[in-house]
């Protein structure tokens, strides 16, 4: 029997990368505290956060045969973890500290099997250079785009490439918040593959 795909995110840049995959799927937003335990690394914390949100789901739908996807992402500046800024004022400061910065994307992806409890783990590693950035641009940005529920304030997907001077990984799909290399390579160990 098939495993039944769950997507475990609310998040519609989520859904739209695994759309991509043409894959049958469900969403279902898990709940959890996503505070910050004190020493823990911005590695660690998406790791946590990615697992917690997968179990929660696993919790949630009592569902014995489900393969759950979780995902969660920070982004590191000088050791900061920098979350989603929520606000306009949020957004133009984290894009005014960027200017002319590197900037790290941490992208911590679960996937777990609701049948045995057990799981697969990967994190994906993103760096973002930003060019030289104006005060005019990032309030022209924020306004043309509103990246106020993104991690690092912009959107790669659309006008925020304007902000970059290069962006170096191995998955740009996990500055999107899903890397779907990694992705691929989980569900086909469950015998999951798009192309079959």
């Amino acid at each position: 029997m098939t495993k039944k795909l769950i997507l475990g995110s609310s998040s519609p840049y989520r859904r739209s990368l695994l759309e991509r995959l043409n894959l049958t799927f469900e969403c279902h937003s898990p709940d959890i505290d996503e505070t910050q335990h004190k020493y823990e690394t911005a590695a660690q914390l998406v790791k946590s956060l990615s697992i917690s949100k997968a179990q929660k789901v696993k919790a949630d739908r009592q569902a014995p045969n489900e393969l759950i996807i979780a995902s969660d992402q920070v982004a590191v500046l000088d050791q900061e973890i920098l979350g989603k800024p929520h606000t306009k004022e949020k957004a133009i400061e984290q894009l005014s500290r960027f200017s002319e910065r590197k900037v790290t994307f941490l992208t911590g992806l679960c996937v777990l099997d609701s049948s045995n409890n057990e799981y697969q783990y990967a994190l994906s590693e993103y760096q973002v250079f930003f060019r030289q950035l104006a005060q005019s641009e990032i309030e022209r940005y924020i306004y043309l785009e509103s990246p106020l529920n993104c991690a690092g304030s912009f959107k790669c997907e659309g006008l925020g490439v304007t902000l970059f001077s290069k962006m170096e990984g191995d998955d740009p799909n996990s500055l999107i918040g899903l890397p779907l290399i990694n992705l691929c390579n989980m569900l086909r160990q469950y015998g999951v593959n798009p192309l079959l």
